[in-house]
């Protein structure tokens, strides 16, 4: 039932010693999900691009929710100063929406990684169970 998660760690069938080799390999507390290991993951890169992206679309509504917020205190009608008010809000959302999907994609690969952690210990289960 478990064999669609772990194929390749199974079919080999390792021994005991293999697998504590490969946990203590992949497993590393002092980059446990802290913010530095993170910020590090995100800007690597294999993240390159993403992070480019991420900080385009930032600068890009910043500068316009900046742009709409010199315009507002340069309007003279009202209709004028509440169009370039709403305009501001909505540029500084989505500038803010920009790094909350930055802080999602860091926090995917965790979580990926974790998932990862928990097939390898299934599959030493799974053998320890085998063995008996």
């Amino acid at each position: 039932m478990v064999d669609f998660m772990i194929p390749d760690i199974r079919r080999n069938k390792m021994n005991e010693e293999q697998f504590k080799k490969m946990i203590e390999d992949n497993y590393d507390n002092t980059k446990e999900d802290s913010l530095r290991s993170m910020l590090s993951e995100f800007y690597s890169r294999k993240m390159r691009s993403t992070a480019i992206l991420v900080w385009a679309n930032f600068l890009f509504f910043l500068a316009l929710a900046i742009i709409s917020g010199i315009l507002f205190f340069k309007a003279d009608q009202t209709k004028y100063q509440i169009m370039y008010a709403a305009f501001f809000i909505c540029f500084a959302q989505w500038s803010t929406l920009t790094k909350i999907f930055a802080w999602q994609v860091t926090h995917k690969n965790s979580i990926t990684r974790e998932i990862k952690r928990l097939e390898m210990r299934i599959a030493e289960l799974s053998q320890t169970v085998e063995d008996l």
